[in-house]
């Protein structure tokens, strides 16, 4: 018993020591030892009883707060910017809604859809092919335009005489094929506008070809520094395996081989040494294949299903210059006419250039940039159609401004020349002239300035957008109108819609 007493006032002894220790070491270092073992920091001994209940009450707002400074999802400021889910909604309710036209469509006209009726479009007569007779007879006006530069290289003829030859060649390329497509009666409205969109990438084409080998034959003349690429076009990134071609020089350039060369490439602006792909890409070219196929058979298929009908249903309401009907119709124009014109879009600057490109093994692969995102009208038309920009910026505007042209009567030319363009295309198949296609791009200019003027960001997109979907089907309905009436007499009496 003594013995026991004894250990356990010798435990009690050195656990006193132990926490005596503790204190006075927490004492030292302003801490405090709590029950559950864990140092708290000491507080001063001069706070007040008020001061420390304000700092328990601290405590607990941190301990159980639920709330901070924040914005709402919504709101500009909280810088949120993911909305994938609402963009899923988007594409959701427009497949329903377009599901519903598709379904309203098929019950009220039945199935409109004829392969067979797509050959008419290009034929009247099976024994007579008149728009590819035309495109074949463009090698003409290829061949004068490389013998007139081999003329030239070795100085057979002056440079007046030159340009004079250019200057008939490129005039016969689009009096030759439009004279033709108005006189020849067999030629189909959509035969010519191929025909004619042939020979009008020929001009630029060509008129590239011309401008480059007189830039190399003033270098040549000069004899400032050796030839090469970057004197005779602008600079370009060399794409992977370029080096695996030979570097060619003017005027070795002046072959037979380099011209269909560049004559079939997806580009309008002529170069010596394009940059070039190491190898064709089998399954690359497949897909595009297959998407040409299917895109052409869609928007032929929708033209057929979805905008004939409609049109045909707006003639009365232009006939009766009923302007409530008319405006409807317009409506109801717009969503087939954009969607076929998005289609076509793929088809063409995606699909296609993206096929020939890549069977040609041709490096460079920007037809378009994100013309999506416009904000001002400039900018749309400088990003969607990117060869045709290119050309207008290397052989139209820049020129003008070397010459001592202002920016802005030089931006106005620059429209002026697509919009002749445009209703060439246009009136010149459809054998009328009204110049609507003109006068639309020509209406670019001040809604350009409106659009940069007054609006910005996401409403400035807004206007490029409707801009866009609704001032196609206005120009598709003045000409349809005006085709109907001087070919059949008056406006054809739609069906109710």
């Amino acid at each position: 018993m003594g013995d026991r007493s004894e250990r356990g006032s010798a435990k009690h002894r050195r656990r006193t020591t132990i926490s005596g220790d503790a204190a006075a070491h927490a004492k030292r270092s302003g801490t405090t030892e709590t029950l559950s073992g864990q140092v708290k920091e000491k507080e001063p001994r001069h706070e007040t009883s008020a001061s420390k209940q304000k700092n328990h009450s601290d405590a607990g707002d941190d301990t159980f707060s639920c709330h901070k400074l924040q914005e709402s999802l919504l709101s500009s400021d909280s810088g949120y910017s993911n909305y994938r889910g609402i963009l899923n909604w988007c594409v959701v309710m427009l497949v329903l809604s377009n599901a519903r036209l598709v379904l309203e469509n098929l019950i009220k006209y039945g199935i409109l859809v004829d392969p067979i009726q797509i050959i008419s479009l290009f034929l009247i007569d099976p024994y007579s092919w008149p728009a590819l007779c035309l495109i074949i007879a463009s090698n003409v006006f290829i061949m004068a335009a490389l013998y007139t530069e081999r003329k030239l290289s070795v100085g057979s003829i002056s440079e007046g005489t030159g340009t004079f030859l250019h200057s008939l060649n490129l005039a016969a390329l689009l009096f030759f094929p439009a004279v033709t497509v108005l006189r020849v009666t067999s030629m189909t409205p959509v035969g010519g506008v191929v025909a004619l969109g042939v020979f009008t990438v020929l001009f630029l084409k060509l008129y590239s070809y011309r401008d480059v080998n007189k830039w190399c034959r003033e270098i040549r003349h000069a004899k400032a520094r050796t030839l090469s690429r970057s004197h005779s076009c602008p600079s370009v990134h060399k794409a992977n395996g370029t080096t695996g071609y030979t570097h060619v020089s003017y005027p070795a350039n002046l072959t037979h081989r380099d011209i269909y060369y560049f004559i079939f490439v997806p580009t309008l602006c002529y170069e010596l040494n394009f940059p070039r792909s190491p190898r064709i890409r089998k399954r690359f070219l497949l897909r595009r294949l297959l998407e040409m196929l299917f895109l052409m058979q869609l928007m032929v298929g929708l033209i057929q299903q979805w905008m004939v009908p409609t049109i045909q249903n707006s003639m009365k309401p232009f006939q009766d210059m009923d302007f409530t009907r008319i405006v409807e119709r317009l409506l109801k124009l717009a969503v087939p006419n954009h969607f076929i014109w998005l289609i076509f879009f793929y088809w063409y600057f995606h699909s296609s250039m993206n096929f020939i490109a890549e069977l040609m093994q041709f490096g460079d692969r920007e037809f378009y940039r994100d013309w999506w995102n416009s904000e001002t009208i400039p900018y749309f038309w400088s990003n969607w159609n990117i060869p045709v920009h290119k050309w207008c910026l290397r052989h139209f505007y820049k020129p003008m401004l070397v010459k001592g042209v202002n920016k802005l009567p030089a931006q106005i030319a620059v429209f002026f020349l697509s919009a002749f363009f445009h209703e060439y295309l246009v009136s010149v198949p459809l054998k009328m002239f009204r110049l609507w296609a003109f006068l639309g791009m020509m209406s670019q200019i001040p809604l350009a300035y409106i659009v940069g003027r007054f609006l910005r960001g996401n409403y400035g997109n807004a206007a490029v957008w409707m801009s866009l979907i609704i001032g196609q089907p206005i120009a598709v309905l003045m000409y349809v109108h005006d085709y109907y009436v001087l070919h059949y007499g008056s406006a054809s009496e739609g069906v109710a819609a």
